[in-house]
């Protein structure tokens, strides 16, 4: 049988990749697509315990305190745990893997903590470590979601009901967040990403709305129509 096809969904925190994955599987399955949906990191399970430790400030209390290549290593090893011992066998065999967050984020978070004019061997040097060295399977379509970081503040200030303690370097540091969204553009351009702009006129646009949108390029990229 043939490998399944990998989905990537990316974006900044607060862009809504949780709520848009869920609405992407359940339009799969109702499509009959033997799916599998996996987010990273993946909290649950030892692997991710280098990056719990660089997100809750252990190594230093903002992100460039871990060059880009030792937080990207963290975050690799998590993926490779995963992919050898939840999917490997499923996606060999068919099985289709929609992932919330994917290598794609080494690219969007750790791009920035470089001077520019090193960005293009950074990314070359993510995908020969993830999918050379680690041979992590490489994504058939990723679909970015931009969301202004001003906007995805205030939807993550709702989802912690105000408690800023509960976020993590990530996710408090807001200068840091508006420059990864210009690292993730950069990618989303040289990598042949799919842009979905979440927010029109200052305002999220509606969660069906992008729904609709990335379920239609998905669709495209994996030549399924209506009635197939």
């Amino acid at each position: 049988m043939m490998r399944g096809k990998l989905i990537t969904l990316e974006g900044l925190d607060g862009s809504g990749k949780g709520t848009q994955a869920a609405l992407l599987e359940k339009a799969l399955l109702e499509r009959n697509i033997p799916l599998k949906k996996i987010s990273f990191p993946d909290y649950s399970h030892p692997s991710s315990s280098l990056v719990k430790m660089y997100l809750n400030g252990d190594f230093g209390s903002r992100p460039g305190d871990v060059n880009a290549y030792a937080a990207s290593s963290f975050y690799a090893v998590d993926r490779f745990a995963s992919f050898r011992k939840y999917w490997k066998r499923e996606f060999e065999s068919g099985t289709w893997i929609l992932a919330d967050r994917y290598t794609t984020s080494n690219m969007v978070y750790q791009l920035t903590k470089l001077p520019q004019k090193e960005w293009d061997g950074f990314l070359s040097w993510v995908e020969d470590f993830e999918y050379g060295k680690l041979s992590l399977p490489r994504p058939d379509i990723t679909v970015y979601l931009d969301m202004p970081p001003e906007i995805s503040q205030e939807l993550l200030r709702l989802r912690y009901k105000g408690d800023e303690g509960k976020k993590d370097i990530h996710e408090s540091n807001l200068e840091y967040l508006i420059r990864c969204r210009e690292s993730a553009r950069y990618a989303a351009e040289k990598m042949g990403w799919r842009v979905i702009h979440c927010a029109k006129d200052g305002r999220p646009r509606p969660v069906e709305e992008i729904h609709r949108e990335i379920k239609g390029a998905v669709l495209e990229d994996m030549h399924i129509y209506a009635g197939i």
